[in-house]
């Protein structure tokens, strides 16, 4: 199929791409249903569930932060916040707020640290 684009506006030209881009978004999703059943009737045909093929989902993989799901041990503190104990710091990453105030008021790294 061939569509002469050189007697098309600027507006006529915006919505045949955007009625395109749709068309094709629903095929592609139309494609997506289609392969979706098949093998969930070929599962089914072979006498099988969906979670003896593919497992009960996947596995989890430890958050990239170091939260939940990792095996990194947790780091003793090595710093306190002068002005609030609860504060602490174990000297890694980025240095918090309150550390940064506090050597601004002229507390020095060693007054802070637990050592």
């Amino acid at each position: 199929m061939s569509v002469d684009l050189r007697g098309l506006n600027a507006r006529q030209l915006r919505d045949l791409i955007s009625n395109a881009q749709k068309r094709q978004m629903e095929l592609a999703e139309e494609n997506v249903k289609q392969v979706r059943e098949r093998c969930l009737k070929l599962i089914s045909d072979e006498g099988l569930t969906f979670d003896q093929v593919f497992g009960q989902g996947r596995p989890k993989k430890p958050a990239a932060n170091g939260d939940a799901g990792s095996n990194k041990k947790a780091v003793a503190p090595k710093y306190r916040n002068p002005a609030n104990p609860l504060q602490t710091w174990a000297g890694r990453g980025k240095r918090p707020k309150w550390f940064s105030d506090a050597l601004a008021d002229g507390i020095t790294e060693a007054q802070m640290y637990l050592g």
